[in-house]
């Protein structure tokens, strides 16, 4: 029978180029190489059977699992109890040196064993392309090579001279390779996985492994020590800034997402989207936290990133890229592979890369007056990019479009698209004025104050009482909790505390939020989704801004206990509690940064 593990029960790790998620019990069911969007080597996630996995786990059952990260690290580790011993498995993928992209990554799975005597089985079954590329598997005396023709996946063995009888290892005929090791207490072998190996198989002594998992360590924790923030929940932003860290992509500056595709927003339902590549928005929005707590490298970073994105003078932004900067994002539908308990299609790739979101000019004007404020000053070339940007949207800002939620039902008149384009213009101006910098001033004032007008017009609904999703419709939008964050309006205004009550009443449940009514406002999907993570933490902040600390801090304190048992958050979570959507999600773990530091602030003026 075919099983899945819940979303939430794995853990990330990763190199800076690409990533691998970690059960808890001991299986690697998803990794792409060599950089996050590309095709999958084990993906068994999204189809059990034919996704491929590398699985480590006590022969003896039952037994009980535990996992956790190193403190301030992305060092996983899983834990094994059985009655004859207890055991567990070190996870990491040590940093890619240099600055370049690179077709070289290392799985580091370090196995223990830590009292008593314990028996793990080893199972390795890639699965090239998704599943489509058939390959070869050649065994060595110190490991394996996996060749698909265009990938190889070498295994070496950890161990020591005298120890090879600790282990028994065969090949089936489908290539894959399954065995056994026996450990008595404080022995430690292993293995690693290694694309584009330079070399043959070779077999790494424990003490090598062991100076790997020390520079591994230390680099996180050095990276981690840059955080300037210091206040409550400290270990839970600690983990969010980790989390985001690792979804960054190191050789160009660009953040996805999400490191996966395909996981549902309903489980049996077809909202099933690709998130490993990089969105304007989602990017913006993590520059943002980051910046926040410190980490200043980081924007600059997505900032050259972003010029190098630019395809010419006067073009609209990209809605998304590829972590090269590419924008081949052809949507496929990957029909040989089930889904996750059936959730099809799966799709790779994203059809939203041709829509039209207003809102990502807000989102990244936003963000380069906040690194601006951070002593990160925009260069010329830079600001001409920008202009140009400007000048796209002066001619553009006032029409249709598929909105934040990348809808497909049609394109409509968003009320937050048009928030976030006043915030381009607002921040643009912003910038010139502090910085004498060259640019139609007057122009962009006057369409940052018609735009001002037609919300308060057209967005606002007398008969809710609120500022709606769309001009003319009645329907509340979760969207709209960041008017206030983003300077739009005063944040005890009559008219906000009416929308923030009417949101309170339709969208929240519980203390989760969600993103919109489908029902109310047909999205050209069927079926249904958990309330939005993002969204529930927006609300914490609205709240908190609104005066209402102690109404946040109960939203908030509930919030975390979501979180999957690393701290770790999905798109999604479903009136059941249960975690729904690609994961870990980025969106999800910077808005919890900036509620914490939000309400944090909020509690300590309070006193």
């Amino acid at each position: 029978m075919t099983t899945y593990p819940p979303i939430a029960e794995h853990g990330l790790i990763g190199d800076l180029q690409t990533a691998a998620l970690v059960a808890t019990d001991g299986t690697i069911d998803w990794f792409c190489c060599p950089r996050f969007d590309a095709p999958s080597v084990f993906g068994a996630m999204l189809d059990e059977r034919r996704g491929g996995h590398c699985r480590i786990q006590p022969t003896s059952r039952p037994y009980r699992c535990k996992q956790m990260y190193l403190p301030d690290t992305a060092v996983l580790v899983t834990r094994f109890m059985t009655a004859e011993g207890t055991g567990e498995i070190v996870d990491f993928m040590p940093p890619t040196p240099g600055p370049g992209a690179t077709g070289n990554h290392r799985i580091v799975r370090i196995v223990r064993c830590v009292r008593g005597r314990m028996t793990f089985d080893l199972d390795i079954i890639p699965r090239f392309d998704y599943g489509r590329r058939p390959h070869t598997t050649r065994m060595s005396e110190h490991g394996a090579v996996f060749d698909s023709g265009d990938l190889t996946l070498t295994l070496h063995v950890v161990r020591e001279p005298d120890d090879a009888r600790l282990a028994q290892v065969q090949v089936a005929e489908n290539g894959h390779l399954y065995g056994s090791i026996t450990l008595g207490a404080g022995q430690s072998r292993g293995i690693v996985l290694e694309s584009a190996a330079p070399g043959p198989p070779h077999a790494i002594r424990a003490a090598e492994i062991d100076e790997m998992l020390g520079r591994t360590v230390r680099f996180w924790q050095s990276w981690l020590a840059r955080c300037t923030y210091r206040g409550r929940w400290r270990e839970m932003v600690y983990r969010s800034a980790i989390t985001l860290k690792l979804m960054t992509y190191a050789p160009t500056g660009a953040m996805v997402a999400a490191p996966t595709a395909g996981l549902p927003e309903q489980i049996g339902g077809e909202r099933n989207w690709d998130y490993r590549y990089t969105w304007i928005r989602d990017a913006s929005f993590t520059v943002h936290s980051l910046l926040a707590l410190g980490f200043t490298e980081e924007a600059a970073d997505f900032a050259h990133w972003l010029r190098d994105q630019r395809q010419g003078q006067g073009d609209p932004l990209q809605l998304m890229y590829r972590v090269d900067g590419s924008t081949d994002l052809h949507e496929q539908i990957l029909s040989h592979w089930e889904g996750y308990w059936g959730s099809g299609p799966v799709r790779i790739g994203n059809e939203a890369a041709g829509q039209l979101q207003l809102d990502i000019y807000g989102e990244l004007l936003d963000s380069v007056y906040r690194a601006d404020q951070c002593g990160i000053r925009i260069g010329h070339r830079g600001w001409q990019d920008l202009t140009s940007v400007l000048n796209w949207l002066s001619a553009h800002w006032d029409q249709p479009e598929e909105g934040i939620w990348e809808t497909r039902g049609g394109r409509a008149d968003f009320t937050y698209g048009r928030l976030m384009s006043w915030v381009a213009f607002d921040r643009a101006i912003r910038l010139a004025t502090a910085h004498a910098l060259p640019g139609p001033i007057e122009h962009w004032r006057r369409h940052r104050d018609r735009i001002y007008g037609q919300l308060w017009e057209r967005g606002w609904n007398p008969v809710r009482r609120a500022f709606v999703q769309q001009y003319g419709s009645e329907v509340l939008d979760a969207s709209l909790l960041r008017m206030v964050k983003v300077g739009f309006v005063a944040p005890r205004d009559p008219m906000w505390l009416s929308t923030l009550d009417r949101i309170t009443e339709e969208l929240v449940t519980d203390s989760l939020v969600y993103r919109y009514d489908p029902d109310a406002a047909p999205d050209g999907l069927q079926g249904s989704e958990g309330t939005f993570s993002l969204c529930t933490f927006d609300y914490v902040d609205a709240l908190t801004r609104a005066g209402r600390t102690h109404q946040a801090r109960l939203v908030f304190e509930k919030m975390l206990t979501y979180a999957n048992h690393l701290g770790l958050y999905a798109e999604e979570i479903a009136l059941t509690g249960e975690q729904l959507g690609n994961f870990p999600q980025a969106f999800t773990h910077l808005s919890l940064i900036d509620a914490a530091l939000t309400l944090d602030r909020a509690l300590d003026d309070s006193r």
